[in-house]
């Protein structure tokens, strides 16, 4: 079994954090080789709940010239520019868990650079648009944080596509980096991202994922620690409708002491055969000893033919830990909520909406952002719009 060297820590570190590449069951050794990730049949763990078919050919890796339209605003400190796919592997990260993964690093000719270098004084903010599915588009992008750092990224898809992609996020020593990523695509997309976080020494790291639109949304969220004292949290929020497949996978790997993960997604489905996914996984390697990690999962089903599939993980190697645990959870409307609501004048159909934008707010307002807690805001209003207005379609 080979070993890796985990980068960014100091001299004497460097020996003790010598890992094993294959540790987890649940995932695969990573590769940029598109051949050590068998096309799936859909009994292997890490697919299972992909409807496979609905992938429109991404599967099958097609080349493909197509492209997403890119609008950016840039403050100073951030630029982008194209590097070659082998100047984005040199750079580092976590190489892809999965063939879809690996399939978009081989078929993006190259990769976007994201670079921030200093302390930016608003965010960054990348618009990726589509025009249509029919054509496959690929995707490479690389954000790179230098040392010490803080900076607050904003990553907008709208529109139509059928998008696979793999963005690596190599944040440096005592870095602050918070990502907002926002998928709103129209309900024909299809879009599978790999995104893998690797923290460095001290650094902080804050990853908001909301994914409200899309026929079929796959996504998968890696982090691993360059050095002790990094802390990440992982913050999401979903909506699906009648028909949709939201998928969210975290597999944050402890490699290194003294690190903290925090995992926090919540769900929401309405409609005839809306169905989620999560599946948690947190990995405490035996050289991480005293760390902190917790991971929790809730949903609130609206109607009737939803289904929300639930999966935390464990996976711990050393009893030197400071905490670890996980919960998940997956109900109706709180009738005592409801209740509480209505006897002091709130009308049914409102008090409803106002417990699920309470149920989602605690997330929503830890962006900090204004205009971007207001877009997530109106865009959940618009989702609860075709169930709260209608108060028969309510599962009560």
């Amino acid at each position: 079994m080979t070993t890796a060297t985990v980068e960014g820590t100091d001299n004497g570190m460097a020996a003790a954090l010598e890992l094993d590449h294959v540790q987890s069951h649940l995932h695969p050794e990573p590769s940029y080789d598109v051949e050590a990730h068998p096309k799936p049949t859909g009994l292997e763990e890490i697919w299972r709940f992909t409807p496979l078919k609905r992938l429109r050919g991404l599967l099958d890796g097609t080349p493909s010239d197509a492209s997403l339209e890119w609008k950016d605003e840039l403050p100073t400190g951030a630029t982008l520019t194209t590097i070659t796919t082998d100047e984005a592997k040199a750079i580092g990260g976590i190489a892809p868990l999965d063939r879809l993964a690996a399939l978009a690093v081989q078929n993006a000719g190259g990769a976007t650079l994201l670079s921030i270098d200093g302390e930016l004084d608003a965010p960054a903010r990348i618009r990726l648009s589509g025009t249509s599915v029919e054509q496959t588009v690929w995707g490479h992008v690389v954000v790179k944080v230098a040392p010490f750092s803080k900076a607050t990224i904003a990553f907008d898809h709208v529109g139509s596509a059928t998008y696979a992609t793999n963005v690596t996020y190599v944040v440096g020593d005592g870095a602050q980096l918070d990502v907002v990523n926002l998928v709103d695509w129209e309900d024909d997309a299809v879009h599978a991202v790999q995104n893998g976080i690797s923290v460095g020494r001290d650094a902080a790291v804050r990853f908001f994922e909301f994914t409200l639109g899309g026929d079929l949304v796959r996504s998968s969220t890696n982090v691993d620690y360059r050095g002790p004292g990094g802390s990440v949290d992982l913050l999401g929020i979903y909506f699906a409708d009648a028909g949709q497949h939201l998928e969210h996978r975290q597999f944050v790997d402890h490699t290194a002491p003294r690190t903290r993960s925090n995992v926090e997604y919540k769900g929401a489905l309405q409609g005839q055969d809306a169905h989620t996914v999560w599946i948690g996984n947190v990995l405490i390697r035996k050289v991480a000893e005293g760390i902190d990690t917790f991971e929790q999962n809730d949903n609130l089903v609206l109607t009737d033919g939803a289904r929300a599939d639930s999966v935390p993980n464990l996976e711990i190697e050393t009893g030197d830990i400071a905490g670890a645990g996980h919960a998940s959870t997956t109900g109706r409307f709180d009738d005592e909520h409801l209740f509480y609501l209505q006897s002091r004048g709130i009308d049914p159909t409102e008090a409803k909406r106002l417990v699920v934008h309470g149920f989602f707010n605690d997330i929503i307002r830890r962006i900090g952002v204004e205009d971007l807690q207001e877009r997530l805001l109106s865009a959940i209003e618009d989702e609860l719009a075709a169930v709260v207005g209608n108060p028969a379609a309510v599962t009560e």
